[in-house]
């Protein structure tokens, strides 16, 4: 940010958003994350980016804008290059009478300003936005990928037809640039697989797969071995599965690469699953969790005791909301170990065990140690069996903080599993503090939202009408939004991705009907009873509020069940 920490401190005690106490507290945090206070604030849910940014506008009499709520036309769009665009954290969005209007994150930068001016031969208007909404809306930038390879070749090799390139090929770089188009649209897993006649690389953006290029054949080996090397994996076997783990250096952090290369087929194919942490937002309320469910993960979690469970199938979110509760739990006065099979992401002041079945370290023997080293909170990657789960709730009843992961399609399911698991009903109902479900579903493009109206007979096709009168009232044509398709969401109308929640807080009435081993049904039904949002209603929330589409909630829900 463009203010010093002891000038936000000082605003935001001003303003009343907090106290001289719990600003001291955030500074803390800060300092032992090894973060600036402004994401302090940011990741404790003090406040919102977008907000943060017009409080230090209006402070300092500058005009503030959000980027991605605007529709920059192309030409204004490319006035100054990619890298200096980058570099600088500059975007020029609008041409008018006062001059040309660019955003920037330091419009104390004159010399950027004056560059831009002496190009364009317009005055500059510099206007204050944040570094996070630069980084979305610099993805315009991106290029495509299948031209970019060719022009490769063809600067390296001189080479237009790339069906003639042999084993000249850079495959160094070829890799580097699968890695940096990945890094730079937000790509969870880059897979490489072989085929007939090519070699295809797909991207996984926001949950789908998409196409993006297709390698001659004879490349296919190549890249696959250069990937073996760098991820210290036997390049000579080619039968059987391997697993490991690689580093990339790039411009804007050093990004860390699980690799899988598996046989199939038409030979071996690699995913590769980029862990980028410099732009990953851990704050609850960015990851889309409502005020409501975020006050019962609040009073959860700030007990010095008990479990807190998070729940939901392979690839929704459950370890990065778990990450996002460690991260405020952080404080030099606690001792925090995790057990993780793998460790995905590092948290500075947190000790991170991976699980290593060669030396016998699973979850059940990790966490037996690591209660012999006087933790305050223990993360347990996942409860996969009778012995881990004993373990943990055992370390949940003297005194310990535990926080896990589960499989179960919704929260109530993960207290008949615990029991399932052998543990008895009175313990879990003792040890239970929050168990969080969840899904992903992928957001509307804030570049190209527009509005649409529906009839009620079209919802009535795939929703109950007590939901739809619920959400949508008795209104017989219902206005929504979606997004119409543009460069920033590669025509998808999505881009980037938020939680739906269903947060079901062990009261006392609860307790009861664990004890009594009522079924998932009965408890579910209970906890909605009580003031539960169920993911589905949670879900069509944010379809009211223009985040998401019907067809995504759908897609991550099961109606019949909720």
């Amino acid at each position: 940010m463009i203010l010093a920490d002891d000038q936000i401190k000082a605003l935001v005690i001003k303003t009343g958003l907090a106290t001289e106490q719990s600003i001291q507290e955030l500074v803390e945090f800060a300092k032992n994350s090894n973060v600036t206070l402004a994401d302090a604030l940011i990741e404790k849910d003090v406040i919102s980016d977008e907000n943060l940014g017009i409080l230090i506008a209006d402070f300092l009499h500058i005009p503030f804008t959000v980027l991605s709520k605007l529709s920059i036309p192309e030409d204004v769009f490319h006035v100054i290059p990619e890298k200096i665009a980058r570099k600088h954290k500059v975007i020029p969005f609008e041409k008018s009478q006062e001059g040309l209007k660019v955003a920037t994150i330091d419009p104390r930068n004159t010399e950027i300003l004056q560059a831009i001016s002496k190009k364009t031969g317009l005055k500059v208007v510099p206007y204050l936005t944040t570094e996070r909404d630069i980084e979305n809306i610099l993805r315009i930038y991106k290029r495509d990928l299948q031209k970019s390879f060719e022009k490769l070749l063809q600067k390296e090799l001189g080479i237009t037809d790339i069906s003639k390139v042999t084993d000249a090929a850079p495959i160094e770089k070829i890799v580097n640039l699968l890695v940096e188009f990945g890094y730079q649209d937000k790509v969870s897993d880059i897979h490489i697989e072989p085929e007939e006649k090519d070699s295809l690389v797909r991207f996984r953006i926001d949950g789908i797969l998409h196409d993006v290029l297709y390698l001659p054949k004879n490349f296919h080996e190549r890249v696959i071995s250069r990937i073996k090397i760098l991820s210290k994996l036997r390049t000579d076997e080619h039968l059987s599965p391997q697993d490991g783990k690689m580093r990339i250096k790039l411009e804007e952090e050093n990004l860390d690469i699980r690799v899988s290369v598996l046989p199939i087929a038409d030979g071996e194919k690699a995913v590769l699953r980029l862990l980028a942490s410099h732009f990953r937002q851990f704050s609850l309320i960015d990851l889309g969790m409502s005020e409501t469910d975020l006050k019962k993960v609040t009073n959860a979690y700030s007990k010095s005791y008990g479990m807190v469970l998070s729940t939901g199938p392979t690839g929704s979110g459950k370890t990065t909301s778990i990450y996002a509760i460690l991260k405020i739990l952080n404080t030099r006065e606690k001792n925090i170990t995790t057990i993780e099979d793998p460790v995905e992401y590092r948290i500075k002041g947190v000790n991170q065990i991976n699980v290593n079945t060669k030396t016998d370290l699973t979850f059940a023997n990790g966490l037996r140690s690591i209660l012999r080293q006087d933790p305050n909170v223990v993360f347990v990657g996942e409860i996969r069996d009778s012995e881990t789960a004993g373990i943990a709730v055992n370390a949940a009843l003297t005194g310990h903080l535990v926080l896990s992961t589960l499989h179960t399609n919704d929260a109530a399911t993960a207290l008949p599993r615990l029991i399932d698991m052998k543990v008895e009903p009175f313990l879990v109902a003792s040890t239970v503090n929050v168990i969080i479900a969840q899904r992903l579903i992928r957001k509307i493009c804030d570049m190209c939202k527009m509005s649409y109206d529906i009839d009620r007979s079209d919802l009535t096709k795939n929703l109950p009408t007590n939901i739809i009168s619920k959400h949508f009232g008795e209104k017989e044509v219902v206005r929504l939004y979606r997004g119409k398709g543009c460069k920033i969401c590669h025509s998808t109308g999505y881009s980037g991705r938020l939680g739906i929640f269903e947060v079901l807080e062990v009261t006392k009435d609860i307790k009861a009907l664990i004890a009594a081993k009522n079924d998932s049904d009965v408890i579910q039904k209970k906890a909605i009873d009580l003031g539960m949002t169920t993911m589905l209603n949670d879900g069509l929330n944010k379809v009211l509020k223009g985040m998401t589409t019907i067809e995504e909630v759908l897609r991550v829900t099961k109606v019949e069940s909720l």
